[in-house]
């Protein structure tokens, strides 16, 4: 939401916002990009220049907030976060990014792709981009690149985010069931992606990995490119190799071929940049041009962020579901000898009951794992479907790891990362939560 804030505020409106509170580095962008925000709901601060013309309402705005009602009581207009997109980022030629992973930074790839090659996108992806540009501007071009998140678009509209934003191309990385809050099976959750699908033009573009289902690429009429690791591609990618600076891989399309290297970690990062170069190719910009923007693209935060790197090393990545950690830890593991630990914790999607029979086999590329004490969860009582918390979900990874840990106490559980690393070991924090300062706290203390 800050990302969008600063957008407008680039376009000359004038921008307050509320929360329940700021931090660094949203806070931080907010401040330098002189936007007013404040903490807490308070109806004289958000109407003290009049009301508002428009407000963006986001999820965390329950019914009780004195602010939202505020706005149905004065009958003000308002928009969800997706409808804000769709009114004033989502342009004629409208690329959208989605998939269960993979998404914000694919996004970000093909945004900065586009950028660097004078398309002037409007865009928006979710994350902080280490190229030190917004997550989201208003660009004055017939293109934007969004990423398409499939979660829930507002609290009175229950149907995913990428619904409102209009596709003519769609780069789709994978489909494996999520957020068990909002798709209580796997059925449901296909199916969005289905509809999505389905609701591309007839002259439109699909570009989809291997890694999709055929039955899902089958629903529509447009265009189709595939691309993955096998021969039957029309894009594929091979001879990956993955250092503790970087990744490096080839692209072969018909007789073509194109060397990839990007400072990014990660074998995966492979398929989310082959993605990327095909959709981008799909715009007339040439292969050499894409290769020379990918060379210069640095990633965004939190994805195997490298926060220490001395006598042990500490990353820190946003992975909050079983399969996004255990791709992450795999490749972290082709990387470092030591030992790995990774502290974790699961979006709320990943912590109903739906969801355990996922980490099954998850963790076996880390040699400990750690579950810390787990945010609370707002649940209907009514819902059958309670959220486990971090003793049950120990108990749930240790079915298939032999070494799994509960620490509620932060200050304990850091206590037990400094005690039990040596020289050479990695730790991991994977989780969609900030862990409460303790990866602050835990490299302040080993840089001691």
């Amino acid at each position: 939401m800050s990302a969008l804030a600063i957008a407008y505020h680039k376009k000359g409106y004038k921008v307050t916002g509320s929360d329940k509170g700021f931090y660094p580095p949203v806070s931080t962008n907010l401040t330098e990009a002189g936007i007013e925000y404040y903490p807490g709901w308070h109806v004289d601060k958000m109407t003290a220049d009049g009301d508002p013309d428009v407000v963006i309402v986001g999820n965390v705005a329950g019914s009780e907030n004195p602010e939202w009602q505020y706005v149905q009581e004065k009958k003000l207009e308002y928009l969800s976060y997706p409808e804000a997109i769709a009114k004033d980022f989502v342009q004629k030629n409208s690329v959208v990014v989605a998939g269960t992973y993979g998404k914000s930074t694919s996004a970000s790839i093909l945004a900065w792709v586009m950028l660097e090659a004078g398309f002037d996108p409007s865009y928006m992806f979710g994350g902080v981009s280490i190229n030190d540009i917004p997550a989201a501007t208003i660009g004055d071009s017939d293109y934007s690149v969004l990423e398409g998140d499939e979660y829930k678009s507002a609290r009175w509209d229950n149907d995913a985010k990428f619904f409102h934003y209009s596709p003519t191309h769609l780069l789709l990385t994978s489909v494996v069931w999520d957020h068990a809050d909002v798709y209580p099976t796997e059925e449901s959750y296909v199916e969005a992606f289905e509809k999505l699908v389905k609701g591309l033009p007839k002259d439109g573009c699909l570009v989809v990995s291997e890694k999709v289902q055929k039955q899902i690429t089958e629903l529509t009429n447009c265009h189709i490119i595939t691309y993955g690791k096998s021969e039957e591609n029309e894009y594929r990618y091979d001879n990956v190799e993955t250092t503790k600076h970087g990744t490096s891989f080839t692209i072969y399309n018909n007789l073509n071929t194109y060397n990839i290297t990007t400072s990014s970690l990660g074998d995966y990062m492979a398929d989310n940049i082959t993605g990327c170069f095909v959709m981008a190719h799909q715009f007339g910009i040439e292969p050499e041009d894409i290769i020379q923007y990918l060379a210069t693209y640095k990633n965004i935060k939190r994805r195997l962020e490298k926060r220490f790197d001395g006598d042990i090393t500490v990353f820190d990545d946003i992975a909050h579901s079983p399969t996004k950690a255990e791709k992450v830890l795999e490749s972290v593991r082709k990387l470092y000898n030591g030992k790995l630990i990774v502290v974790f914790e699961p979006n709320t999607g990943n912590r109903k009951s739906a969801s355990l029979p996922g980490y099954d086999n998850a963790f076996v590329s880390a040699d400990e794992v750690i579950i810390p004490r787990l945010s609370q969860v707002k649940v209907d009582e009514d819902d059958m479907d309670q959220p486990v918390y971090g003793k049950e979900l120990s108990e749930t990874i240790a079915h298939t790891h032999t070494s799994v840990h509960y620490i509620d106490e932060d200050e304990r559980l850091i206590e037990y990362l400094l005690t039990n690393t040596k020289k050479g070991d990695v730790i991991a924090f994977l989780g969609s939560h900030g862990f409460r300062g303790m990866i602050d706290q835990l490299v302040s203390r080993v840089s001691k």
